[in-house]
């Protein structure tokens, strides 16, 4: 039984990468569960079990928006942009952090490269961070 399987039209989730969404189409015989539509825009695929259907993600991305605790997650404002240098240096050395579009910080290797790229290409130099020490 999968975590989507009696999804309904209309209900609101929040998707690790773009934030808050709402439920627009459920698929019964299709690989894809349900669309989710996002409030800046995107529609994507989901699988039964919340897996998206782009990039090559393996695990679960999108949750009800009442079943998730986000004081779990790093939604902290930078201190200091880097320049563009540093986001070299600190991405090579893996120290490298960028804010998804829901406003969560994640590790840069952990992303798509493209979505990396663009950030830099458009000068987008305050969705990154040093990584902190644990």
């Amino acid at each position: 039984m999968g975590y989507f399987e009696n999804a309904k039209e209309g209900e609101k989730v929040f998707g690790m990468v773009f934030g808050l969404g709402e439920i627009v189409n459920v698929y019964e015989e299709s690989h894809y569960k349900i669309m989710v539509k996002f409030k800046n825009g995107y529609e994507v695929p989901y699988t039964e079990e919340g897996i998206p259907g782009w990039y090559n993600f393996k695990e679960q991305t999108l949750f009800y928006k009442k079943d998730i605790d986000l004081t779990e997650f790093d939604f902290g404002a930078i201190t200091k942009v880097l320049s563009p240098k540093k986001i070299i240096k600190f991405r090579e050395k893996k120290r490298l952090e960028v804010r998804l579009p829901s406003g969560i910080w994640t590790a840069c290797n952990k992303q798509s490269k493209k979505y990396v790229e663009e950030m830099l290409e458009e000068g987008n130099y305050h969705l990154f961070r040093k990584k902190e020490k644990e």
